[in-house]
């Protein structure tokens, strides 16, 4: 997310929180597998996967933030 906050252009900043969004994706998918591989237990599932839903519901809202900025500003 830092990278797209330097960006000049609202759409370019957007592509780059569009990106950090998928890497939680990522980040879920390689916890699921570190819990089936026996790397963590249930109990460190349970705490992390709540963590990334929010996370992805701030990033969902940041980038709809952006969007109306971008909308708005054009006005």
């Amino acid at each position: 997310m830092a990278e797209g906050y330097g960006r000049y252009h609202f759409q370019e900043g957007i592509q780059y929180y569009r990106i950090s969004r998928g890497s939680l994706y990522e980040l879920k998918d390689h916890l699921i597998s570190c819990y089936d591989l026996k790397y963590v237990n249930r109990q460190i599932l349970d705490k992390g996967l709540p963590l990334i839903e929010e996370a992805k519901k701030l990033v969902n809202g940041f980038i709809n933030y952006q969007k109306r900025q971008k909308k708005n500003f054009k006005k």
